[in-house]
């Protein structure tokens, strides 16, 4: 018995010995390709082991990260042995030297955009809904303008090679750069090896404006698309911007602009719900979508109205650009264009839209790498000046009042641009306001006493009610030698409606909120207010005031109620 359960652990033993070194012959025989002839992929499974189409594997220690890539690899022949380019030789042209300081050329760190790839993948930082819209097929082709002075090569590169990766082959007409008479012609000539790719540069140093009226000038497609030249474009970019174009010529369009670290060149998503805005001394700023406006999306996927874009990024019709006549070339190197475009587009005719399912990713720096000839701010006051003069109308008091460096500088000649807004008809800088940007409040000249009126009677306070709160109602407009009682004199005191150190205040940020009176308190989000055409909304709740329940109240705005029209009259 002995014998045979030794035979049986030995004929085990061997068959266990058999087998592993059958085991590993198997592992490290070669394995057919998975796109071979002989074992077609199926259009439904993924075999193991094979990455997905547009996917890429990362291994960091010992996890798998799929990210999703952001290019169409069937595009990845440009700048690629195809085409005459040499990308190797063309970076290795302007590598910093040892030693160097990585950010004094072009105000971000150098050191770290070399040293990333020019076809580096990044994260598709739109909406998961925005997967799914649908474009129609037959968008029309569009010229790419990049304007630069003395850019940093690989981050040019890969602005350009982002494009070429990242967008539709059949949607992208040429590739069009205008150099803007840097130190060295080969940044720009050398890469006019990769297809599509078109050089023009200026004789002389121009400055932005009048490089990209020459740019668009020289354009061969319908639409133009403006780009700075540190950018990274992201999945889809183009497609819903042409598709809004296409649908309104009149349209002009922007991405969401994401941010690109200037130090280690990381990309990062930004807001969602920010549009362009300003203050009264053309300061452009990113603000937050009006509380109304936020609460009326319902679909994140939906157009943003924006009142001015940034103006590095956006697309046009280039015949709608040439109608409404292209930029103000007399203005200077950089700075102000965007708000005299801006103006122009709502002012005669057009529209400025934000596009949340387009992103494209921006390296935002902290100072100008250039020169400007007469030094950035009299350039900067120069050119605002002129969007001031030509477009604001008795307004741009309000400009000077906020700049007043600006007083006696000179601006050039704005006859022809004056002539322009004349030939095309265009709006008021007041119809501006109430139509495009009513958030924009008018500087208050005094702190002076005003009537709160409604159809003849007037805003008062009555006092404290049973719970101790200062009640406001509206009542009768009681004029005693042509003055009113303190009970019907307020003072619009910046976003605060006050009554001697009391302030209008919610009560809740819900409708049908009573309103009160208590101490001002100008950190107390309760007693902001704004003056929206005849109403007088609530800056958080995004509620009107509203007298229609006898005591005062705010309540969802309505327009047409009577009970919500305000009429704001000084006390003489």
């Amino acid at each position: 018995m002995r014998r045979i359960r030794a035979n049986a652990i030995a004929i085990l033993t061997v068959a266990w010995i058999l087998g592993t070194f059958y085991y590993l012959w198997q592992d490290n025989k070669p394995h057919s390709s998975p796109s071979s002839a002989s074992h077609p992929r199926s259009s439904g499974s993924k075999s193991h082991g094979q990455r997905a189409p547009g996917r890429l594997e990362i291994h960091r220690e010992d996890r798998t990260i799929p990210l999703i890539v952001t290019r169409d690899p069937r595009s990845d022949r440009a700048g690629r042995p195809g085409s005459r380019f040499d990308e190797k030789a063309y970076l290795a042209g302007k590598q910093l030297k040892a030693g160097e300081d990585p950010y004094r050329e072009h105000a971000f760190n150098q050191q770290e955009s070399d040293r990333l790839s020019s076809e580096r993948s990044i994260r598709d930082t739109r909406h998961y809904r925005c997967a799914a819209l649908t474009f129609d097929p037959d968008l029309p082709a569009t010229s790419i303008i990049i304007t630069f002075h003395n850019e940093a090569r690989s981050t040019l590169l890969r602005t350009v090679k982002s494009v070429l990766l990242r967008s539709p082959p059949s949607l992208i007409q040429e590739v069009i750069l205008v150099d803007d008479f840097s130190s060295d012609p080969e940044d720009c000539l050398l890469l006019t090896q990769i297809p599509k790719v078109r050089c023009l540069r200026n004789a002389k140093r121009e400055g932005l404006i009048r490089s990209r009226v020459r740019g668009a000038e020289s354009a061969t497609a319908s639409i133009l698309t403006f780009l700075d030249s540190h950018c990274e474009v992201n999945t889809e970019w183009l497609q819903p911007m042409l598709q809004r174009v296409k649908e309104d010529h009149t349209r002009v369009v922007s991405p969401i602009i994401d941010v690109i670290s200037l130090d280690n060149f990381a990309y990062l998503a930004a807001s969602a719900d920010l549009r362009g805005g300003f203050d009264w001394s053309l300061h452009f700023k990113w603000e937050q979508i009006p509380i109304d406006q936020k609460m009326s999306r319902t679909d994140p996927t939906q157009p943003i109205r924006t009142p001015v874009i940034a103006g590095g990024i956006f697309v046009m019709d280039k015949g709608w650009f040439s109608h409404l006549g292209q930029y103000d070339s007399q203005m200077d190197i950089w700075g102000g264009e965007n708000f005299e475009l801006s103006f122009r587009v709502w002012m005669c005719g057009g529209s400025l839209e934000i596009l949340p399912c387009s992103r494209v990713g921006h390296v935002f720096r902290k100072r100008h790498p250039y020169a400007f000839p007469e030094g950035n701010a009299l350039t900067y006051i120069k050119n605002t000046r002129r969007a001031a003069e030509v477009w604001m109308d008795d307004y741009k008091q309000y400009y000077y009042a906020a700049r007043p460096a600006a007083h006696g500088k000179s601006f050039g000649s704005i006859a022809e641009r004056v002539e322009l807004r004349r030939k095309l008809n265009c709006n008021s800088f007041l119809w501006y306001l109430e139509n495009v940007y009513p958030e924009l409040q008018i500087p208050a000249k005094e702190a002076s006493p005003s009537a709160v009126r409604q159809n003849g009677r007037c805003l008062e306070s009555l006092g404290q009610d049973k719970l101790g709160d200062l009640v406001v109602s509206v009542g009768e407009c009681r004029v005693t030698l042509g003055s009113l009682p303190l009970s019907q004199e307020w003072v619009l005191s910046g976003p605060q409606i006050r009554q001697q150190d009391s302030c209008l205040t919610i009560t809740a940020y819900s409708s049908g909120s009573k309103v009160t009176l208590e101490l001002c308190n100008t950190k107390d989000n309760r007693q902001k207010w704004k003056l929206k055409g005849p109403s007088i909304q609530h800056q958080v709740s995004g509620l009107c005031l509203d007298s229609q329940s006898g005591l005062v109240a705010i309540n969802q705005c309505r327009s047409e109620l009577a009970s919500q029209k305000w009429e704001i009259q000084q006390v003489t």
